[in-house]
């Protein structure tokens, strides 16, 4: 029991509670602790219920937010509470709530709360439970399950609005996933730029070499015999958030190939200078797990990254998406 708690608290030792501020200006708090009160949490109002001791706290200036002391296992997904959650997943992007451990059947009833779950397109889902994919690598494998810079499936016409990832089994140390804000990379470029961009449509397939070969080991034990050849769509490089209003970039590495109209060759030195811009240390957030934690992140405002460096360990998490609109 330990050396469990010894590898907990490595895991979170980088977290440290931040100072946050009023709405005029005064110091409050380092970290915030919900007693039936009404708060701003950077510009976001909480409620929780009277009876819980909720905490808040950011996982880095960019983006993301920690919550803990609430149990989902035992909540009835009401609506004020999945609303207050939500709220805070919209204001920053990507929220991981600690030490859950739902049962997948709880997992996809917590989805149901926020949205509708999607069918991953290539694998079958675990135990009888199709949408829930399992994201796995396993000892002696060094590829891991989407190793590179993307959005959930931009591939489709109607991409995933959120995915929600729980985990099951992690390796001692390692296995961080990085988390990149994609609203601040759009608020960063110049307004030139801004202006060659907002008429662009880039492609986004599913065959792209690199991330199309993470997924080879897992197709092979449960694949759909789906062709990734017939899987495309394409999207506005800037979308506009549907319940936020904010703009944001809307391509990666993992699955953008080329602006629609232009060559892959013509499309590659823009691409490649803006999936270098996205992924600015300064627009992202690091994300250390600990079995039973549950991220829900915004895949129309985020990139995300599973870092591979465990190699001889098994992780495994449980993922659902939820369907999402046309981007625009």
């Amino acid at each position: 029991m330990l050396s469990l708690a010894l590898n907990v608290a490595a895991r979170r030792r980088w977290l440290r509670p931040v100072r946050l501020r009023d709405s005029v200006g005064t110091s409050a708090p380092e970290c915030v602790v919900i007693w039936n009160l009404r708060f701003p949490v950077f510009g976001t109002d909480v409620l929780i219920n009277e009876d819980s001791h909720v905490k808040v706290t950011k996982l880095a200036p960019a983006m993301g937010a920690e919550i803990t002391g609430i149990n989902l296992a035992s909540s009835d997904f009401s609506d004020n509470i999945i609303g207050e959650i939500r709220a805070v997943w919209l204001e920053h992007n990507v929220i991981v709530l600690r030490d859950q451990n739902l049962t997948p059947q709880q997992q996809l009833k917590l989805a149901r709360a926020f949205g509708e779950p999607a069918i991953y397109p290539f694998l079958e889902g675990v135990e009888d439970i199709p949408e829930i994919t399992a994201v796995l690598k396993r000892e002696h494998e060094t590829v891991n399950f989407g190793g590179v810079w993307h959005t959930d499936t931009s591939y489709q016409d109607k991409p995933p609005m959120a995915t929600m990832l729980q985990a099951i089994e992690l390796p001692p140390i390692g296995g961080d996933t990085l988390f990149a804000n994609q609203e601040l990379a759009y608020d960063q470029l110049s307004d030139g730029l801004k202006a060659t961009l907002a008429d662009l449509r880039v492609v986004c397939a599913a065959n792209k070499a690199k991330v199309a070969a993470t997924r080879t080991a897992r197709i092979e034990e449960s694949g759909k015999g789906i062709d990734v050849n017939e899987l495309a769509a394409i999207h506005p490089v800037v979308r506009t958030h549907p319940e936020t209003g904010r703009k944001s970039l809307y391509l990666s590495p993992g699955h953008a190939t080329s602006f629609e109209g232009w060559t892959e060759e013509e499309s590659a030195g823009l691409l490649d200078y803006l999936f270098q811009h996205q992924i600015a240390p300064e627009f992202q957030c690091r994300l250390a797990w600990g079995v039973g934690d549950i991220a829900i992140w915004d895949n129309r405002s985020t990139l995300h990254y599973p870092l591979n460096d465990y190699h001889g360990h098994r992780r495994l998490l449980h993922r659902i998406t939820l369907k999402g609109d046309k981007p625009v």
